[in-house]
């Protein structure tokens, strides 16, 4: 069974980056490296830590970079600016791969496996790879050829017809009954939650967030910090908007936009979790982890049973939670995790959540952990539950507890 005693997270040992809409300011970016630079940083400037003090790194990639090969050695390298040989290992669960982390990170501290882990999470939706592969006994000897990104995001090789993302959540939405003005009034609650988030000078972002430094030119940088890409939403709008399939329920306004972004989360001990703690009184326990894997082509059903899953593991019910959070790439995802798990649809995901502000895969999760997490310590704490969806049907959960 996934769960844990002895698994902490510093309060505060974590961080995310805002999330660039592809094609914005992080586009000309390699992820590996930017990501590799941008946690030195947090280390350094924000924690005052020096990241020496690392066993073991995780780094989190899904999407095709220059280099990616030696992705979790040259990120190694970066963090640490090659003065501490750190071993790593690439992981790649599209979507859920942050929480895949933090479970890895979780079961080599319960085993003693180490005692300071970190998980980078890195992806850039931008500028995809385009691919070549050879075809010797082919026609002519002509190649076959993949836009890396693209033709993952349309055609799931496992469904048969192949199905893209967004019919994977069409197909659930016929299968529950689920109707467009759902998926609308859902949408238009998320907006209204990140709202939250940018009240007062963005002050519940700033409590998580640290800003990258990306170029402009060969001479020239700037920090980006702020999400980009967030489209202002309003009920008439969406009311509007046709469905994205035909007979389907989800509008382009019901649906997440691709993104590039990287987060970042130390994974260690109690007592050295209280040493690097922000606030030493804070404690934040990994309780359990959930998977999941439902029938080829129902992909937003999938975080269901991964929530169901890490209950058991952990002996809780969802009314236990007092925080709840979902990667939520289509609105039906919310909506059929909300009926069949009897929670309010309308009070999860406070302060924002991927089908608002993107979606670049390996942080995406992350990045709805930090905000989980922040959210429960401004409650004076309890169990908290994040659940999501990847490609490939599949589905992951996590549960944390928080103490003030």
């Amino acid at each position: 069974m996934n769960t844990f005693t002895k698994a902490y997270i510093p309060y505060n040992g974590y961080y995310s980056t805002p999330f660039c809409r592809w094609q914005g300011s992080m586009q000309n970016e390699n992820s590996i490296e930017l990501a590799g630079k941008t946690a030195r940083r947090w280390f350094l400037e924000k924690k005052k830590i020096d990241p020496a003090i690392l066993d073991y790194l995780y780094f989190g990639i899904s999407i095709h970079q220059h280099h990616l090969f030696y992705s979790h050695n040259w990120a190694a390298g970066l963090l640490t600016d090659n003065k501490k040989n750190l071993p790593g290992l690439m992981i790649n669960q599209a979507c859920t791969t942050s929480t895949t982390i933090l479970n890895l990170a979780a079961l080599a501290v319960e085993h003693g496996a180490f005692e300071v882990g970190f998980g980078l999470m890195a992806d850039r939706c931008s500028n995809g790879a385009h691919t070549v592969w050879p075809n010797p006994l082919g026609p002519g000897g002509e190649v076959i050829h993949e836009n890396w990104l693209m033709d993952n995001f349309n055609s799931d090789p496992n469904v048969n017809p192949p199905l893209k993302m967004v019919q994977t959540a069409e197909n659930v939405a016929k299968m529950e009954g689920i109707t467009k003005e759902e998926c609308d009034a859902v949408v238009l609650r998320r907006y209204e939650q990140y709202q939250m988030a940018l009240a007062n000078d963005r002050a519940f972002q700033k409590r998580y967030m640290f800003f990258p430094e990306v170029k402009v030119s060969k001479k020239k940088t700037m920090l980006v910090e702020t999400d980009e890409g967030v489209t202002p939403t309003t009920a008439e709008g969406l009311a509007k908007l046709p469905p994205a399939e035909k007979g389907g329920v989800h509008s382009f306004g019901a649906q997440t936009f691709p993104a590039d972004g990287n987060c970042g989360f130390i994974v260690t001990m109690r007592d050295k979790a209280k040493e690097l703690s922000a606030d030493p009184k804070i404690e934040i326990q990994i309780v359990s982890f959930g998977f999941s894997r439902v029938n080829p082509g129902f992909m937003a059903a999938a975080p269901v049973p991964a929530a169901q899953m890490a209950l058991a593991n952990a002996g809780l019910k969802i009314t236990d939670m007092k925080t709840i959070k979902s990667h939520n790439p289509f609105a039906t995802n919310d909506v059929n995790f909300a009926k069949k798990m009897g929670n309010d649809i309308m009070k999860m995901n406070n302060y924002g959540s991927s089908l608002i502000y993107g979606h670049p895969q390996a942080p995406t999760g992350g990045r709805i952990i930090a905000e989980m997490l922040e959210e429960s310590v401004m409650l004076g704490g309890g169990y908290c539950l994040w659940t999501g969806c990847a490609a490939g049907d599949t589905g992951a959960s996590m549960i944390f507890k928080v103490t003030c």
